[in-house]
């Protein structure tokens, strides 16, 4: 049983198991109260990005968390894992330092918003979202439906936070990958990781054949994104 475990969850791709892992061993240390919660937003401040609230909006902030990971390291950065740790690394740097006037102590939400804004950046044109079966929007507007959707549950100040994700979120997009499919960003060769970096992810020499095929994996996807009484469930159809 633990081989399988083991096997199944060596499958899931590193960069989204860490966040995945590390979001759910701060967050249940803090909700069984093994850590105090003033300990995690201030002595240990790198780990804000995955800390977060408990009950069923964790769990849908979960998935999401899991399904936008694993869809770019997947995708685009099939093969560029230690590309995306790289530059998720600078993300998380600016998630901080564009919510310093907002005096935000908690980031899990623009982290997420910011991963949803590039994956749906880079789905291409002909991607869709349904939510809950009745409204149907292009995938290009989901992280404004999630701004939105913080408006009215959270209030101002916690849209402002995704916002927040949200420009970083762009401009991660638009310094990487460029304004149009295809292209390239200004910042796309200075954004590459480290060689240490590849090689302590095993990943060495990255043929230009898989890089490409990555990028384009996500072209003309369509996504159904499912929310049923706060659970989240997405399926991606080809």
């Amino acid at each position: 049983m633990d081989h399988y475990l083991v096997a199944d969850l060596r499958k899931i791709p590193p960069i989204t198991r860490f966040l995945c892992g590390s979001s759910l061993a701060v967050t249940i240390a803090v909700l069984m109260h093994i850590v105090a919660p003033h300990n995690v937003l201030f002595c240990a401040r790198t780990g804000d990005e995955e800390v977060t609230g408990g009950g069923i909006d964790y769990g849908f902030d979960f998935i999401m968390l899991h399904h936008m990971a694993d869809q770019l390291e997947s995708g685009p950065y099939l093969g560029r894992s230690a590309d995306l740790a790289s530059q998720l690394l600078f993300a998380c740097g600016s998630i901080i330092v564009a919510t310093i006037p907002l005096r935000t102590n908690i980031f899990f939400r623009p982290l997420l918003v910011c991963l949803a804004y590039l994956s749906c950046a880079l789905a291409g044109p002909g991607g869709q979202v349904s939510f809950m079966g009745f409204v149907t929007l292009p995938v290009k507007y989901f992280p404004y439906f999630m701004i939105g959707k913080d408006l009215l549950m959270a209030g101002p100040a916690a849209a402002a936070q995704s916002v927040a994700g949200a420009i970083v979120g762009h401009a991660w997009w638009w310094s990487v990958w460029g304004a149009a499919l295809g292209s390239q960003g200004v910042l796309a060769n200075a954004a590459q990781a480290p060689q240490w970096l590849k090689d302590l992810l095993s990943e060495g020499r990255t043929p230009r054949a898989l890089r490409n095929a990555g990028a384009r994996k996500l072209d003309g996807q369509i996504r159904k994104l499912t929310i049923v009484r706060g659970a989240f469930e997405a399926n991606l159809l080809e």
